[in-house]
């Protein structure tokens, strides 16, 4: 797993403040973990690109409020991640995090389609399994897996200690495994 900081951090979100053209480099750096936490907590590829377009335009448009001192700017970025997600949800009205179809959007034009078919299936039996597990357990598997965090920076952004969030992922594994076993999904 990778730092969730990048080299030069500090100094690239001072720049950021006074030009913004200095994001760029934060945004690549962060997109592909922000998106990818998305997915798992969202139905669709397409909410969840809107809804990461909105978290780096609040952090951009909040980044003068960034306060190096209380977390990094990842876990920053996460939090209005995180924010974005239950405004969403609260303007929606609903409490459905991940549709049975919601990856089958995504596949490779190298990969034949039989195996396509095969991981696309995979796929959505795992969102299957995702879906049945409660709100926090979701938000920490989708930290963990989608957010590419450790345990340390999850605690840090649930409130949760490292160890507890150790706890509820062993859990939610055990619990996916079970309920991937009982479809009969294999490795």
């Amino acid at each position: 797993m990778t730092d969730l900081t990048m080299p030069n951090e500090q100094t690239l979100v001072k720049q950021a403040q006074t030009d913004p053209a200095a994001f760029a480099r934060l945004y690549d750096h962060y997109l592909r973990r922000v998106y990818n936490y998305m997915r798992y907590r969202l139905p669709d590829a397409q909410t969840a690109d809107d809804l990461t377009a909105q978290v780096f335009h609040r952090a951009l448009e909040g980044l003068n409020s960034y306060d190096p001192q209380k977390a990094p700017f990842g876990a920053w970025l996460f939090g209005i991640a995180n924010y974005v997600i239950k405004d969403h949800f609260r303007r929606q009205q609903r409490l459905s995090w991940l549709s049975l179809d919601s990856l089958r959007q995504r596949f490779s034009l190298t990969v034949p389609p039989e195996e396509a078919a095969i991981q696309s299936e995979r796929e959505a039996s795992v969102l299957r399994a995702v879906a049945r597990l409660n709100d926090r357990e979701r938000e920490i598997v989708a930290l963990k897996f989608g957010g590419s965090l450790n345990n340390r920076q999850i605690a840090e952004l649930t409130g949760l200690t490292p160890s507890h969030v150790g706890i509820i992922l062993y859990r939610s594994m055990k619990q996916l495994k079970a309920t991937l076993e009982t479809q009969g999904v294999s490795k």
